[in-house]
This record gives structure tokens, C-alpha cells and sequence, in this order.
């Protein structure tokens, strides 16, 4: 059967790109603005901050619910429909295809998905249609990551017609972090698209889709407003940043329910079980974490217990706002320790309900 592909269409004007924008995007601002609202790429003020914002998805309405044509997509679905989802990462080394059997198998049973993204110490890793080979053959539900990043808009088709033909769960569309913040500054960056308009192309085939927001990140009023513009373009999940305490999640919840967003919200919940962790953390850009958490954290005499007693803890009182729709359970783990770190996701995800 062939899969179809998604023209440039239904938009009544093309999006005006700003070519001042280190990623050329049109539907700005990304997570990526620093508190002072300088750009994290180049020591200037963030180019949209200056427009009239959000930013309006102008093509086709894409709110409205389409059937989704994954088997793994639709049990996703109907879990969503009775509980919070608990979806974790997926610790693996990159470009390291062996490796992938026992990550899978540490958190095989505890989490709904498993989120298999990017990362800025190892941007070469293997393409999304490969990883999803990998990861699906183990019989867990992926939540693929997709950045615009790497590669040009008939590349990307080609990527999320592979994803849906190996019947992934969902894809995770997100613009991407700029080459000069990760591993390869020598790389060129594409940013032939960027995640609102990858959305769309992945939305008409019938795929699950989710998209990033940095609640923390300037201009945070306006951080609501972009989530319904990305739900309209054809987002069903927001994931978002670390957020802080669950108080301030939920105040995020309440300001994109009141700009007309309805699109389910899960944001993360940081597990650190060492230093290393914590370091990779604070690379976050945006990153909020609930007031204390390091400090407590490594106060602790044991901080691996710690960090997956603080994990559920903050993850039950995310749940038990009410508004979210599920969380996400990640960190980073010590280079060869990553299924030691699964084995820690899977002991969160089990007490927050994940695989049930």
C-alpha cells in the first residue's frame, strides 16, 4: 500500500521565515530564549519578542480528531482515554545497535512508551526509521523524536512515511536544537522545517503526534497561546520542559486551556540518580526544576534511592493536579550505565501507574 505524503498546501500565505532567526523560523519562538530573552544560539535578543505574538497557524485546521493508523498508536489512545499516560526514555548509547535489547527489556512492562529523542553530546545517531526498527521489534510502544534540524522537508517525508509503515506509536515533532549547541558545530543545520510545520505531514498519515513547549522560557505568557496555535497546525500531546513545582505545571495547564488549547499536557519528571545526571540536566535549556530538588537531592546519603524517591514523588503530585494528561520520566544516564538508568525509569513509571 502506498502511504501518502503531505503537500505544501491549505495555507493561504506562505509563513513569512525570519532570516534573523538562527533556525530561519516562521512560527517563533522556540524553547530556546534565555531568560534576559537573548537567543541561546548568538548573544542577541530573540527576534520574535519583538512581533506580535503567538504566531498564527495559518494553513489548514488540523484540530479535529483523524483516525489514527497504528495499531501501537491506538492502544496508546485508548490508555489515554482511562488514565494518565506514563510514557520514559529510552537510555541507549548511540550508534550502538546491540545495546538496544537490554534497554528495552529493563523497561519492558512499567511505561505505556518509550520516548527515543535527541541529544546534544551525541547528535550523530542512528535515523529515526532505524531506531524505530530497532526499538519496535522489541514489542515496546516507541514515541519517536523528530527534529527538523538534519534534514531537508522531502527527507523528513520520507523519515515519518518509514515511521508509519513500522507502525510507531507516535512521533514527538520538534524543531531541534541548533548545531553549534550540541556535539558537531561543524555540521550544517537544515531547519528546512521547523515543528509546527512538520506537524501537518505527519498528522495526514495518521500518526500520533506530539510537540515540545518550555513553560520557563520567555515570553512565558504568551507560551499557552503557542500550544493551541500547534494543536490547530496538527499537534495531540504537548510535551513539555521541566516546569517546576507541580503548582506552576498546572498553572501552565490553566494558561493554555485559556487561550483554547485542549491538547493533553505531559510534562517531565527529571530522575538524577548521580552527578553526571545533574550536569546533564543543567545543560537543559529553559529547564525548571521543583525548588530544592539538587540540593536535597545530593544532601541525601544514598542519591541514586533519592533521586527515584523524589521522581515519584513529584510525578504523583503532577498526577494528582488533575490536569495533566500523563507524565514523562527522563534525565540522562552515565555513558555504559544507561540500562542501570532504565532499570531506574522502570522502577518510576511502575509506581506511577505506567504498564498497567
Amino acid at each position: 500500500m502506498t502511504t501518502p505524503t503531505v503537500p505544501d498546501a491549505g495555507r493561504t500565505h506562505p509563513p513569512v521565515r525570519l532570516a534573523a532567526c538562527p533556525k530561519a523560523m516562521a512560527y517563533g519562538p522556540c524553547g530556546g530564549v534565555n531568560a534576559d530573552e537573548t537567543c541561546e544560539v548568538e548573544p542577541a535578543p530573540c527576534v520574535f519578542l519583538q512581533r506580535d505574538l503567538p504566531v498564527r497557524w495559518d494553513g489548514d485546521d488540523r484540530a479535529d480528531l483523524d483516525e489514527i493508523t497504528t495499531a501501537s498508536g491506538r492502544e496508546l489512545q485508548a490508555i489515554a482515554r482511562r488514565r494518565p499516560l506514563v510514557m520514559t526514555g529510552f537510555p541507549v548509547r548511540a550508534l550502538h545497535s546491540d545495546a538496544v535489547g537490554a534497554t528495552a527489556a529493563a523497561l519492558s512492562g512499567s511505561t505505556d512508551a518509550v520516548l527515543s529523542g535527541d541529544a546534544g553530546r551525541s547528535r550523530v545517531q542512528f535515523p529515526p526509521s532505524y531506531r524505530a526498527a530497532l526499538i519496535t521489534a522489541t514489542g515496546l510502544r516507541l514515541w519517536m523524536g523528530f527534529n527538523a534540524r538534519d534534514r531537508n522537508r522531502t527527507a523528513l517525508d520520507r523519515e515519518l512515511a518509514s515511521l508509519q509503515a513500522l507502525g510507531v506509536a507516535g512521533v514527538h515533532c520538534v524543531t531541534g536544537d541548533h548545531t553549534r549547541t550540541g556535539d558537531r558545530p561543524d555540521a550544517r543545520p537544515v531547519f528546512d522545517l521547523e515543528s509546527t510545520t512538520v506537524l501537518p505531514r505527519a498528522r495526514a498519515l495518521g500518526l500520533l503526534t506530539s510537540f515540545a513547549e518550555s513553560p520557563a522560557a520567555p515570553p512565558i505568557a504568551e507560551r499557552g497561546a503557542r500550544v493551541a496555535q500547534k494543536q490547530r497546525a496538527g499537534g495531540r500531546m504537548c510535551l513539555t520542559q521541566y516546569a517546576g513545582d507541580a503548582d506552576e505545571v498546572a498553572a501552565f495547564v490553566e494558561l493554555c486551556r485559556a487561550a483554547g488549547a485542549s491538547a493533553p499536557v505531559l510534562p517531565g519528571v527529571p530522575l538524577v540518580v548521580d552527578r553526571d545526571g545533574a550536569a546533564l540536566l543543567a545543560s537543559f535549556h529553559a529547564a525548571k526544576l521543583p525548588v530544592g530538588f539538587i540540593d536535597r537531592l545530593f544532601s541525601a546519603r544514598d542519591i541514586r534511592a533519592e533521586g527515584i524517591r523524589r521522581a515519584v514523588g513529584y510525578g504523583h503530585a503532577l498526577l494528582g493536579t488533575g490536569l495533566v494528561g500523563g507524565v514523562v520520566i527522563a534525565g540522562g544516564a552515565r555513558l555504559g550505565e544507561e540500562v542501570a538508568y532504565a532499570s531506574d525509569l522502570a522502577t518510576v513509571a511502575r509506581e506511577l501507574g505506567g504498564g498497567s
